[in-house]
């Protein structure tokens, strides 16, 4: 690696809305109770921030595909914007290009707002853009996660009675968390007969659909303690697309997925991570669906490949156990607002490492992760916080 920006930037503020059927707000105003909560928590006002970058799926109605969305919402005009859309990578991601734009010198300070309004548009859900009907009927993404979980299991002998552990655990996580969307807790026999969505995913295997915002704001590390005395500083982050069409692929073997080894190799090599088990003490993983949690286990390199499965059977991946993942509920509790996941899932990691969760927070972080990989597979984006 070139170089190397680990220790060069720092998180000063995060702010997260309540996540749900949020039909009393609208896309501008999530949008804006995020950013200045973030505002709030980081002791900013917007005039101090440089340059901000908007992660969004679908931009504010009668906004098209551009930055304006947060301009408007948040007034901030006549600074520099860049609207982030990356398939279920797009926090992140935007997360990633405000880091990489401080540590580059060319901003002290940068807003990371994350917002998606799905329940009450009209269209709902995941809007198709381009493709033909024959190329998507059926294309749904419980439908193609469910394709790779299918040989997964048959290869690695995974149980649907496995994967219900993993819902939950993070549901039991989410009714510990107020912002969650779901907070209700779920037995094994709940999830194992709940109506079949796409075998082997039935409905509490998959993430719901909702809305959501969060923000971070970040700046240089030397400027960090002007804000705050217990600022979080990034030590790595890392980016990997691969083929858009991976069941396309005859090399594709439906067992993990690419994007998150290269994406998370880059992030371990800038913080200087040798043994991710060990060293990651906390992660938000993209639980989209019940199986990706697991195989995410492995892509991350918690476990080896076909073992995954060991860490959620004995318990190594709940609140008390050594690899905690998904403190917040993860998706399978939050949802999953494309924009806003992301950055959420940030706000998440520097909450528990400020010690900050209240009754969900892990004993005594020092170094957290998070991830998303979406396209599906196609694109995975992986970011490493840590104390200073």
């Amino acid at each position: 690696m070139p170089y190397s920006i680990k220790d060069q930037v720092a998180v000063i503020g995060v702010g997260c809305i309540k996540f749900g059927d949020n039909f009393d707000q609208g896309y501008e105003e999530m949008a804006v109770e995020a950013a200045f909560a973030a505002f709030n928590d980081a002791k900013i006002t917007p005039d101090q921030i440089d340059a901000a970058w908007l992660g969004t799926y679908s931009p504010a109605q009668g906004h098209g595909k551009a930055a304006v969305s947060l301009g408007d919402a948040l007034r901030l005009y006549n600074k520099p914007i860049s609207r982030v859309e990356n398939f279920c990578a797009t926090g992140t991601d935007a997360f990633r290009h405000a880091v990489l734009a401080v540590a580059s010198g060319i901003y002290d300070t940068a807003l990371v707002l994350g917002v998606e309004k799905y329940k009450d548009r009209p269209g709902r859900g995941l809007a198709r853009e381009g493709v033909h009907p024959y190329h998507h009927d059926g294309s749904t993404a419980p439908g193609l996660f469910a394709l790779a979980a299918t040989r997964y299991m048959h290869t690695y002998g995974l149980t649907r009675e496995t994967l219900a552990k993993v819902s939950v655990k993070n549901h039991y996580n989410g009714s510990l968390n107020p912002k969650a969307h779901l907070q209700r807790k779920v037995t094994p026999e709940e999830v194992l007969t709940a109506p079949i969505v796409a075998y082997p995913f039935g409905l509490f295997d998959c993430c719901p659909t909702t809305d959501g915002a969060a923000a971070a704001i970040v700046c240089r590390a030397d400027l960090a303690k002007k804000f705050r005395n217990d600022y979080i500083l990034v030590k790595g982050v890392g980016l990997s697309v691969t083929s858009g069409r991976p069941f396309m692929d005859p090399n594709f073997d439906y067992l993990g997925f690419k994007a998150t080894q290269y994406a998370a190799a880059q992030a371990y090599e800038m913080a200087g991570i040798k043994d991710p088990l060990k060293e990651i003490n906390v992660a938000e993983v993209h639980d989209c669906f019940t199986w990706t949690e697991i195989t995410n286990y492995e892509d991350l390199g918690f476990a080896k490949k076909g073992e995954g499965a060991k860490l959620i059977e004995e318990g190594r991946t709940a609140l008390t156990g050594d690899i905690p993942v998904n403190p917040s509920g993860g998706l399978k509790s939050f949802g999953h607002p494309i924009g806003a996941s992301g950055v959420r899932m940030v706000y998440e990691i520097v909450t528990q490492l400020r010690g900050q969760g209240g009754e969900r927070q892990v004993k005594d972080p020092k170094m957290g992760l998070v991830h998303n990989v979406g396209g599906p597979g196609a694109v995975s984006c992986v970011a490493v916080l840590g104390q200073p």
